[in-house]
């Protein structure tokens, strides 16, 4: 990892517990030429070797995207797939990067059962990450793709303290972890979690990581890890093979989509991922004053209840692929016209009584990035190749398999379908906010109510650590029970909904990291719903 000039760098000061050797990430930075909040805080701190070797947002996303799949692998890796929303200051443009995974060729309905498609080898789709980094480094960054790779490289070979989550998450997800070749990786002697605070070391991954920085990212596709993951593939019984790594699944530039929200004007991910259900619940939303959409209040938790579930309804019912949306005409989850009338039919309702990642990046010229990346479930197949250190991915569980006029059924090199949202939104000409989160259906829920209260007044901070909720599409709310108020609970119940409690900054509620401008400052906010940090860059 390059030197550093730490009188320069924000949050590298963590708390260490010597004897438990915990970190106590920093939530909240400021600074002046960039800032990055991710997920975990030692992705943080390797974007922030980005800026002070001259980079840009996109550097530092890029750092930080490879380090997340180190030092939080049970969300993300080589192995997964990556969007982003990217606003390039030079162009004065933003746009998504649609980093889909591809099916792979000999995948086709019957060729997988329900526990195939979850778990294993077989659950694989071809791994997006590797070629969407190297992409937007290539085309928008400024430092190769050897000197983003540095800080992961060094994560990986001398290895970082297992967090109170990892731990966690490990020992929740034992049992089956056992079963799959990622256990003799991700537990130690293959049997049993690594404890809170000892060092773990990924020797594999480091090399893998070495290897990409000395032959470039075309390896991965077509060199001696494409024939290494080919040969693990044939081994266990995966359906991807050589030919399907060859045919590298290159980003595709779409325009976002967008609406404008209490003087912001909120851009964010287009199909295949879920923006639209965020552009209509916040259209929705529009439609009520601002007083009865205080999440803090019964009414205001309701009618956000119904507004979540009502989006994720019409997004259900209106599935498009990639590729036509643009050419519909109707397409009524982006109309204000039709928020008017759903709007109409929630007041009748609410009349009452009374693991995925994500990170966000800005820097002094203006660019913003907000990226979204996964390998689907937590641990994702938990199918990996020992000799190189990275879990593949299980999308082949966010397919269709059933109707076959579904856009997302699955077909050889079919997209899946995401509910990632990566946001950008303008005040101005400038970016002003860079926000995302991971948590699948939770995701735009997550970022609507933190954009709610944004936008009303709250700080960045406040905003992120604040109680949230998410109703799914049966109806069943799941909400921080004991950091709301107790009459919200009686509230939804007198309406008919399931109650679902959650613990206090619950794990399943997303994890929200945003950064904000104000003036000529950054303001990053991490969630501490994991072990996100934010780091700034004076």
């Amino acid at each position: 990892m390059p030197r550093m000039d730490r009188t320069k760098l924000y949050a590298m000061n963590d708390e260490v517990d010597p004897g438990k050797n915990r970190v106590w990430p920093q939530r909240l930075a400021e600074a002046g030429g960039g800032m990055v909040v991710t997920q975990h805080h030692l992705a943080s701190d390797a974007a922030a070797t980005m800026f002070a070797d001259g980079g840009n947002a996109i550097d530092a996303a890029v750092a930080a995207a490879f380090a997340l799949g180190v030092c939080e692998p049970a969300a993300s890796g080589l192995g997964g797939q990556t969007m982003m929303l990217i606003y390039d200051a030079r162009e004065n443009r933003t746009f998504a990067i649609d980093g889909s995974s591809r099916a792979p060729n000999r995948a086709t309905p019957d060729s997988l059962d329900g526990p195939q498609r979850l778990r294993g080898h077989s659950a694989t789709t071809v791994p997006s990450t590797p070629a969407v980094l190297a992409y937007v480094l290539e085309r928008y960054g400024t430092r190769t793709l050897a000197q983003a790779l540095e800080p992961s490289i060094a994560l990986a070979a001398d290895g970082y303290p297992v967090s109170e989550l990892q731990h966690f998450l490990t020992r929740r997800e034992l049992r089956k972890l056992k079963k799959y070749a990622a256990a003799e990786v991700f537990l130690r002697d293959g049997t049993k979690p690594y404890a809170i605070g000892a060092t773990f070391v990924q020797p594999a991954l480091a090399r893998t990581f070495r290897r990409l920085a000395r032959h470039g990212v075309e390896d991965f596709y077509s060199g001696q890890i494409a024939r290494t993951i080919h040969r693990d593939m044939q081994r266990s019984g995966g359906l991807l093979h050589r030919d399907d790594l060859a045919r590298v699944p290159w980003p595709i530039e779409r325009k976002p989509v967008s609406c404008r929200f209490e003087g912001a004007r909120v851009l964010t991910f287009p199909e295949p991922g879920a923006g639209r259900t965020l552009i209509e619940m916040l259209h929705i939303l529009a439609q009520f004053p601002e007083r009865q959409r205080d999440p803090d209040t019964p009414r205001g938790s309701l009618l956000l209840t119904e507004v979540i579930r009502r989006a994720f309804l019409d997004r259900r019912d209106r599935p498009f692929d990639p590729n036509l949306y643009p050419q519909v005409d109707d397409r009524r989850m982006l109309s204000e016209e039709y928020a008017q009338l759903v709007a109409k039919q929630v007041r009748k309702r609410i009349k009452t009584r009374g693991e995925t990642t994500h990170l966000s990046t800005m820097d002094a010229a203006g660019n913003a990035v907000a990226l979204t990346q996964s390998i689907e479930r937590v641990y994702g197949s938990m199918a990996l190749s020992p000799e190189l250190g990275f879990l593949y991915n299980n999308y082949m569980s966010a397919f269709e398999y059933e109707d076959i006029s579904h856009p997302y059924f699955l077909r050889p090199n079919a997209v899946p379908w995401a509910s990632v949202a990566p946001t950008i939104a303008f005040k101005g000409r400038k970016p002003w906010l860079a926000i995302g989160s991971p948590g699948s259906e939770r995701i735009t829920s997550s970022i609507m109510q933190v954009l709610l209260r944004l936008l009303g007044g709250e700080s960045p901070l406040a905003a992120v650590e604040a109680p949230r909720l998410h109703c799914s599409l049966q109806g069943k709310v799941s909400f921080e029970a004991s950091r709301m108020r107790n009459d919200v609970a009686r509230t939804l119940d007198r309406h008919g909904y399931t109650l679902d409690p959650r613990d206090p900054y619950s794990f399943y509620l997303g994890c929200v990291q945003l950064v904000v401008r104000e003036r000529d400052r950054l303001i990053g906010a991490a969630d501490p719903r994991r072990d996100g940090g934010a780091t700034g860059y004076a």
